[in-house]
């Protein structure tokens, strides 16, 4: 997941150079999820119910075509390694959520994490043109930053949602729900009517096939396992590696620039992330302590108040 995220965002812009982005990411995930799905259904998981469907339709849209569809959509014009660099700012949306959730007040690391990933997204996206450099769309990077929020509450809901107990049978459903939602939306918004085979190149056929595969059925699959066997905290640490090697890519292989404004604003969002992800990984780490020692001092409490 480290490595493969962090060249789909480059993936996903060549492939949207010659297929319409929304058809594009319907594509994807349909053929994924077929395979996905039967393959699981043949090894004998469970028939899925009514009410197991609605959760993966709510997973998928959120997931799928708020997340991923705005993003291919948005990498029209924003370069993969900047949208990369946006998406990896995910864990904030991570942390705020969990503290709506609980009710409860963010600490002082979530509040520092808040302010420095803020000030890397407004220095990495500029819109008043302050620093200079490669002009970036802002409708596409705002679109990407509210696709952030999205992928977080899509991610958080997953963990409790009403799914089958296999959670590959599950990304394959979500994957179908997703894939069928993405082209209803690629259709109604005149997508269908743009596509042309006669004109799609190779190296966007190419680019699909990569994220069908890579993309989707090693990497998406193992983020949806991981959400259910470790903490948001661990899982969303995928934000550290995958803006590195999406600039690399996008700068050595994408023709995209990497100048010194883009590596300031990396530095300071990557930086916010590691704050919020170390220190709450650390407040998780001590309350399962805590818990356990609870655990073990309940017995000998017990017996003192018998006696």
């Amino acid at each position: 997941m480290y490595i493969i995220w962090g060249s789909t965002y480059l993936g996903i812009r060549f492939a949207v150079e010659t297929i319409p982005p929304f058809l594009m990411a319907a594509a994807r995930f349909l053929v994924s999820g077929c395979i996905l799905y039967g393959w699981m259904r043949l090894r004998g998981a469970e028939r899925p119910t009514l009410q197991h469907w609605k959760s993966a339709a709510i997973v998928g849209s959120l997931l799928l075509l708020f997340s991923n569809g705005v993003v291919a959509w948005a990498e029209q014009w924003v370069p993969s390694g900047i949208t990369a660099l946006i998406i990896s700012s995910s864990p904030l949306s991570f942390v705020i959520i969990d503290s709506i959730q609980r009710k409860t007040p963010p600490t002082w690391d979530v509040v520092a994490g808040i302010l420095l990933g803020s000030f890397g997204i407004i220095l990495l996206i500029d819109p008043t043109r302050l620093v200079g450099g490669e002009e970036v769309y802002l409708p596409g990077a705002i679109a990407i930053l509210l696709a952030t929020i999205t992928w977080a509450y899509g991610s958080m809901y997953s963990r409790t949602a009403n799914l089958p107990s296999s959670p590959f049978l599950a990304t394959g459903m979500e994957m179908l729900a997703g894939g069928v939602l993405l082209a209803i939306f690629g259709t109604v918004t005149g997508e269908l009517g743009r596509l042309d085979f006669s004109i799609i190149s190779q190296r966007s056929l190419l680019s699909l096939g990569y994220l069908i595969v890579f993309g989707s059925l090693v990497a998406f699959t193992s983020y949806i396992w991981l959400l259910k066997v470790s903490s948001p905290a661990q899982v969303s640490t995928y934000a550290y590696v995958n803006p590195v090697i999406a600039v690399f890519l996008g700068w050595l292989i994408g023709d995209e620039s990497m100048n010194g404004r883009i590596l300031i604003a990396a530095a300071f969002v990557v930086g916010a992330v590691a704050i919020i992800t170390t220190f709450n990984a650390r407040r998780t780490s001590q309350s399962l302590k805590k818990l356990r020692l609870d655990r073990t001092a309940e017995p000998a409490i017990a017996h003192r108040e018998r006696r």
